[in-house]
């Protein structure tokens, strides 16, 4: 099976594609803010305009804007190529690839969340949570850091208040879904925003006898 992977949750802009968990193709941008513009092209370019079976998109938590631009393609090209389209968290997948050598048994994944907050969730070796995920502001996230080692693009917010920790600056990377458990990657394709939206809905106004 094809499958296209899109991740847009934060300042990176990533696709892959792999057939049969394979990545035969994959491209990774750090785009800041121009998700839109670049996204539908990356896939473009892929082997066979990255034309899947299978769709699988990061459902965040992250930025709200990226997340809403990766869910909408991936539904729109999974409606006219007749694919399923599934969704993956940011916070496993940064977890994937921050485990190494060391032999660490469990690992923070601490993301920028805007309004000076991170989401953070600790995950076990096999990916499994250790923790729930959480919004935090970065001395409530030190604090909850407990000693374990961190990776993520919000581990910077945790630099600035301690020298002495075990902090990895990373992104987000599509082609790193492989490493997920299947049961990782079967969310529904709508957002995990991980905390309320900047805008607030319109108060309605009281309808004025006539």
């Amino acid at each position: 099976m094809r499958t296209l992977i899109i991740e847009t949750s934060t300042a990176a802009c990533s696709v892959a594609l792999a057939d049969d968990g394979v990545i035969v193709a994959r491209t990774h941008d750090v785009v800041g803010r121009g998700h839109a513009e670049r996204l539908v092209p990356m896939i473009a370019a892929l082997p066979g305009g990255g034309r899947a079976d299978r769709i699988l998109v990061d459902v965040g938590p992250g930025s709200f804007t990226g997340v809403r631009v990766g869910i909408a393609a991936a539904r729109g090209l999974a409606l006219g190529w007749s694919a399923t389209v599934t969704g993956f968290s940011s916070l496993p997948l940064v977890a994937a690839t921050g485990f190494d050598d060391r032999l660490t048994d469990d690992i923070a994944v601490v993301l920028e969340g805007g309004h000076g907050e991170v989401f953070m969730q600790c995950f076990a070796a096999d990916l499994s949570p250790r923790t729930d995920m959480v919004s935090l502001k970065p001395d409530a996230a030190l604090a909850a850091l407990a000693g374990r080692r961190a990776v993520g693009n919000g581990v910077r917010w945790l630099a600035a208040l301690a020298d002495d920790l075990d902090l990895t600056e990373a992104l987000p990377d599509a082609s790193a879904a492989i490493l997920l458990p299947e049961t990782l990657t079967a969310l529904p394709p709508v957002p995990i925003y991980g905390r309320a939206p900047d805008a607030k809905p319109a108060a309605v106004r009281p309808a004025v006898p006539r």
